[in-house]
């Protein structure tokens, strides 16, 4: 009786992002193998929140309103900005060390592995410590929502949804922009935080109390104000000042692609500008 041979099986073919699941895997067990400095950072990240927050109630409790907004309507401006700024800052944020990758000659590691160059990045430092500050964000935008008299019509539950989404991918592109002008600068954070940490705290703000000149630069050139200000107004029925109507609420993802084109285009750029750290 012959045999019929088996054929071997092929070998499944791995995921493309096998690699990416891997290193963050690494870099999450690494963070939790020492619990008490974990506890600690993770109780530092909570402290950093509440003060923020703390800042802006202590504000908003001394008025009867600023900007059109009183205390009950921070909430959801506080809220909606934080939320959005801390999932990207936990996303993308640690890009911000890439001048100490440039100035020590450890990007040109990255080069040579066969995976691009930001996504590397990207998960090279994922630090679990700013889950608490999410967390901070999160309670106080739940307490926006059911505090403030919010008509929750279909229309209203995606305009939230979407700006949830826009805002986070609007300070994500943020980051990446000031990673891309690194390229260039070196050793120039303190130039790029001011656009993307000061544009986290300009969410916060009513923009409506901004001269002209500011409510331009963060309405449109720097767009944080898609991600908080121009939706809460929205939400809550309030017009909004000549220059930023409620209305453009619904044009965040547009603000949001104009931040990704800008941000990619400085990547590439920045990129083909590098030359190596030599040595």
């Amino acid at each position: 009786m012959v045999e019929t041979p088996t054929r071997p099986t092929a070998a499944r073919p791995r995921s493309r992002l096998a690699p990416y699941r891997a290193v963050i895997s690494s870099r999450m067990r690494a963070q939790r193998s020492y619990p008490l400095s974990f506890a600690t950072d993770l109780f530092s990240a909570f402290l950093i929140g509440l003060v923020e927050f703390a800042e802006m109630y202590v504000i908003f409790n001394n008025v009867p309103q600023l900007g059109g907004l009183n205390l009950t309507a921070m909430l959801l401006l506080f809220g909606m900005s934080n939320t959005c700024f801390t999932i990207a800052d936990m996303l993308v944020g640690h890009v911000d060390t890439l001048p100490t990758y440039i100035r020590m000659g450890q990007l040109d590691a990255f080069y040579l592995r066969p995976q691009p160059l930001l996504l590397q990045l990207a998960i090279s430092d994922i630090q679990l410590r700013r889950v608490a500050r999410i967390a901070v964000a999160a309670v106080v935008l739940g307490f926006g929502v059911a505090r403030n008299d919010i008509d929750w019509t279909p229309a209203h539950l995606v305009l939230f949804a979407v700006t949830l989404l826009s805002g986070i991918a609007i300070f994500a592109g943020l980051f990446i922009c000031a990673a891309g002008l690194q390229f260039f600068l070196i050793d120039g954070a303190e130039l790029t935080n001011a656009f993307t940490y000061g544009g986290s705290y300009a969410s916060m703000q009513p923009t409506s109390v901004f001269p002209t000149p500011m409510k331009l630069v963060f309405g449109f050139l720097v767009p944080v104000a898609f991600t908080s200000y121009l939706p809460a107004i929205a939400l809550l029925g309030l017009p909004g000042p000549a220059l930023l109507p409620s209305w453009l609420a619904w044009a965040s993802p547009l603000a949001a692609l104009w931040v990704w084109v800008a941000a990619l285009w400085l990547w590439r750029a920045g990129t083909r500008h590098y030359q190596g750290g030599g040595g």
